[in-house]
Parts: C-alpha cells; structure tokens; sequence
C-alpha cells in the first residue's frame, strides 16, 4: 500500500448506483458515518445532459458517453467452456453504466415487483409440476426471502421514484384496470399512469379482444409533478423519448440524483470520493473479516480505506468480480457443480414483432422510458406450463421508449439492407410502425457462470472476469411460446402485415438486448450452494454485505431495478436493526 487512510468509517460502499444511493441514505439516516468509492465522476443534470444537448443520439449512445470504457475495463465471453474467451472491445448486449448514479442516469424507470412464484421459483415449479419439470443442469433455487417480506420495501422504493401506475392487487383484492397477476401491495402507486399514446392503445384493444389483461407499465417517468418522501421534486414527463441510454434534463426520470442525492450530500456523516477504483476487499489473515478496501485513486496511488463494514453496491458483475479478487467464498466450478462465487449467472431473452400499417400514423417519436401497455398473462407461471416443455415466462407489451432516428428503421421482411429501396421503406415505416415485444426469464444452469480470466489482465494487471453463457433449450423453448402469443396479438392488431423477429442459436454478445445481467454472488438457504445469506450477507465474510442483481438466484421475466431496490433496503434494514447491535452472522450456517 503506497497510503493508509488514517479514519476508519463506519461502512464503505464499493460503487454509487442506484444500490449505493438507497444503502448510503438508509445508513446514514440510522447515524452511521458511510463512505461511498466510485471509479467513475460525478454527475449533474446541468453539467452532464442538460436539456441543451441532453437529445445527442451520437454522444449518448452511439458514442457510449454514459457507459463503461472498454478500453479502461471489460470482460471476456465465451458461449461454452470448451472455448476461449476472448474480451469484450465495444459494448453490445448490455451497457454498465460509469460515474455517479451507475445505470440509474441511462435506465427506462421500468419498476417491476417480482411475482411471489419468483421467489420459489424451484419448489413453487416442482409442487405444481413434479420434480420431472426441470432439466439435467438446471440449477434454480428459492429465494431465501418472500415477496410478503419485501413489499414495503418495493412500496418504499416506488415513493421514492414516484411511480406512474395502477394497482392490481390492493391488499388481495383485484383492481380494474391494474395487472390482475401480481402480488398484494399495501397501496395505490404515488402517480396515475403516464399518457397513452397510439400504439400502446392499439396493442391494449387486441390483447383485451384476444382475453387478456391489458395494463399501463409501471413508470418512474412522472405523469405529474410530484415530491418524493425526502421531499425532493420531480417534473412532469415531457414525453421526449430520451430515455432509454440518455440521462434526463429535466428531472422527470427518477435517478439517484433526483431522487436521494440532494439530501444525502448533504449530511455530515457521509462522504463521496469519485475517480477511486477499489481493487481489493481486505481481509484478516484467517480470511473471516474484511478490515476495508484497498483502491486506486485519481493520481494513480493505492490506498487502503479501514472500513467496519464493507457494501459491495456496483454493477453485479463487479460485485462477483471483487469477490473473486478478494478470495470471499469459494470459486464456482461447474465440473463439480461445488463452488458459490460465479454461479448461477443469468441474463434475459428477448423477441419482437413488427406491426405495419398503411392508414394509421403512430408518432413513435413521442415516448418516455416505461410508457406502454403490457399483459402479464404468460409471465412467471401465470399460465399453466404442462406439455409445454419449458418453465419460466415473460411479460409482452408495446413500449413506447420513442423512436430515436439514428437507432431505429424498421422495414418489412425483405427489405434490401442498404440503397435507395431501403430508404425508401424507412421512409414509408418510421411513422407506420408498432413493436410488440417479449421480455422472458432465464433460468439459471450449471454450464452458466462467471470466473477469472487466465489469460486477459486489466490496466491494473488483475484478471478480468470472464462470462461463460449461452441461452438453452428451456429460454429457446419459453421464448419462441411468447413470440408466438406476441404475433397472436400484433394480427389482431389489425396492420397490413407483421414481421417476427424470434431469438434462435446462441446467444450473441454484440447487439443490445438489456443490461439485466444477474447472478453470480446468489442468496440462498444454504452456504453450500449461495454466496449470500438471506440479508445479503456473505456467508465466509460477514461484515460484507454484496447488494444488487448479483444476488438473484436466476432471472424473473421483469427488468430487476424494482427487486434489487426492495433487496437493497431490506439489507441495510437488517445492518441498522441486527448487525450493528451485534456484528457477526445474522444466519447461523
């Protein structure tokens, strides 16, 4: 170490998203003195995507101004394990974000609740199905935690963001108009649903005509002026379509700066350094305590931060990945299936299917991140899976994100790739055109892991992660079911033709798909098969506390920002309510 920080804090957050926001306020407001470490800079609206050039579709995403430089740090991928991985030189199919605020500055504010099956994905699949359900290889498991115990903290987070949405389940009875699939909450969400528009209506009318169960997205895009519980104000949604991968302006996107920073920043015992790379959790020799973190700062030297305890509140990747640096747990090896740390990494599938008109005008330009209408009717196991030959599902739905111009030309099949024939078509489509889209769950298996690469170093000279992955037979099987149903509804839509864009062979890390990257550093029962216990505690370590979608023990069909909030607040209630009382493991192994 070239320099020892001479004060030890109460607790050192590693990365400040979303995560080390909501764990920074709740701490702090329970006294405790909390340092946050973010390898990226700090960010404002005014200063970074102010609404003068918060619209640059070639700086934000093209050029990746929000995102993580693969040039500074980045992964290797590999489908199998017989193959060799090779680094990731752009990014593709999801998108880290860097500096303050993490991916909670370029999300779309879609804020999902994990269905109660979720959590007992694996014994809620084999009671109704039998232990046959699952595949050789499948390694699903139970959260260690039920949606009864989270709900006032997915409730406290949608206050916080000041969700735009309908209820449809108050308190076990069914609401008009709400998703009539999801679980009980306590109340009604702080804001009516955003404005719809043509498409997302289009899409409502079949799906009801076909007998499902149409409902406005769940959205931390602000259908109203609104002030959250810590009593900072969010602006009425300008339906800019700048959502997804931009930053907003004009504070209508919930984020951590609009929604918690302001008053963070503000208090005594809490302190952010930006531009500090931790490389390292230190540990006592026996490897049974962490005693802080050692990083790299803006000049270049090596610090060592004491810390009481240590929050590993980064992207999930990064969290596996200092766990692994670290020596917390035991490496993952699928040969044995023996292992915690890298196992049971999980990512999503996704399809769509294009909707073409002749008479209808559709503006797809006039959007915001989670304005849509969605049916639930085939997620989780909201439908009966027998003789279907897969588990899991997805919700499907017509999203309104807006139409970018650079980013989107949907034309019908057969349609030349390039010349005066496409363009036309462009031309013909942009303002025609209706995406109907799936967003599935994947299971978790054993040939699906992370690890250390034994080759590529970063620019520190430590391993990079390596990401062992590909889809199989079950997300295959799950996924073509939604898109069928997907293209069920997109002709009862009424359009001259559709156009289905299925998701087949292996998965592919170059194009987009979502930054819902999960597992890894999984909850569990048992410390045999989880890295975590059911306070998101190491189970080796346990003055770590690994926060994030690295906890899930495989992919629901919802984007995960609403779980790993409702998992990050109940973590840090069980720090300030058990741990600081009396430090030590709060699940006896």
């Amino acid at each position: 170490m070239e320099r020892r920080d001479p004060a030890t804090v109460d607790v050192v957050l590693v990365g400040f998203g979303w995560a080390g926001a909501i764990m920074g306020e709740a701490l702090t407001a329970a006294g405790l003195n909390v340092l946050a470490l973010e390898r990226g800079g700090w960010r404002t609206a005014g200063n970074h995507f102010a609404t003068s050039f918060d619209q640059d579709e070639l700086r934000y995403y093209w050029r990746h101004h929000l995102f993580q430089n693969v040039a500074h740090e980045t992964l290797t991928f590999r489908n199998k394990s017989d193959q060799r991985a090779l680094p990731m030189r752009r990014l593709g199919s999801f998108l880290p974000g860097a500096g303050v605020g993490g991916g909670g500055i370029h999300w779309n504010g879609q804020v999902w609740r994990f269905l109660p099956s979720d959590f007992a994905a694996k014994s809620h699949n084999v009671a109704r199905y039998g232990a046959g359900v699952l595949p050789a290889g499948m390694t699903i498991q139970d959260y260690p935690v039920s949606y009864a115990e989270l709900e006032p903290y997915f409730d406290r987070f949608e206050y916080l963001c000041g969700v735009s949405g309908k209820a449809g389940n108050l308190n076990g009875a069914l609401q008009p108009g709400g998703n009539p699939f999801e679980g009980p909450r306590s109340r009604e969400y702080p804001n009516p649903p955003l404005d719809m528009t043509y498409g997302p209506t289009l899409f409502a009318e079949a799906a009801g005509r076909l007998g499902l169960h149409p409902f406005p997205h769940p959205a931390a895009n602000m259908s109203r002026a609104y002030t959250n519980p810590l009593g900072l104000q969010l602006a009425p949604c300008t339906y800019c379509g700048f959502c997804e991968k931009f930053g907003c302006g004009n504070d209508s996107k919930a984020s951590p700066q609009t929604t918690i920073l302001p008053v963070l920043m503000a208090r005594p015992n809490f302190e952010l350094r930006t531009h500090c790379e931790v490389v390292k959790v230190e540990l006592t020799p026996d490897r049974k305590h962490a005693t802080g973190v050692a990083y790299v700062d803006e000049s270049r030297a090596t610090v060592f931060q004491p810390a009481n305890i240590v929050v590993l509140s980064a992207f999930p990747l990064e969290n596996v990945r200092l766990m692994l640096l670290s020596g917390i747990g035991k490496p993952y090896d699928p040969a044995s299936g023996t292992g915690t740390v890298g196992r049971n990494y999980s990512y999503q599938i996704t399809s769509s299917v294009n909707v073409f008109y002749d008479d209808k005008l559709l503006n797809p330009f006039i959007g915001a991140g989670a304005l849509g209408m969605i049916v639930d009717d085939y997620n989780g196991d909201n439908f009966d899976h027998r003789g279907k030959d897969f588990i899991g599902g997805g919700y499907i739905g017509v999203v309104n994100t807006g139409a970018r111009p650079i980013e989107t030309h949907p034309v019908p099949d057969k349609t030349p790739k390039w010349g005066a024939a496409f363009k036309r078509a462009v031309v013909d489509s942009y303002l025609k055109t209706i995406s109907v889209v799936t967003h599935g769950a994947v299971m978790s298996h054993r040939g699906n892991y992370l690890d250390l690469d034994p080759t590529y170093t970063d620019w520190l000279g430590r391993p990079m992660l390596r990401m062992t992955f590909d889809f199989t037979d079950n997300e295959h099987r799950m996924s073509d079911f939604l898109t069928e149903r997907a293209a069920d509804i997109a002709r009862a839509m009424g359009g001259r033709e559709i156009s289905v864009k299925k998701r087949s062979g292996s998965y592919d890390i170059v194009p987009y798909q979502t930054t819902h990257n999960t597992g890894g550093a999984i909850m569990g029962a048992d410390p045999a098969t989880s890295a975590l216990n059911r306070y998101l505690q190491s189970w080796d370590v346990p003055n770590v506390f690994a926060p994030g979608a690295n906890a899930f023990p495989q992919n629901a069909g919802y984007n995960p920002m609403g779980t790993v909030a409702a998992l990050t607040y109940w973590c840090a209630n069980a720090i300030v309510g058990r741990y600081v009382k009396s430090p030590g493991p709060l699940v006896q192994a």
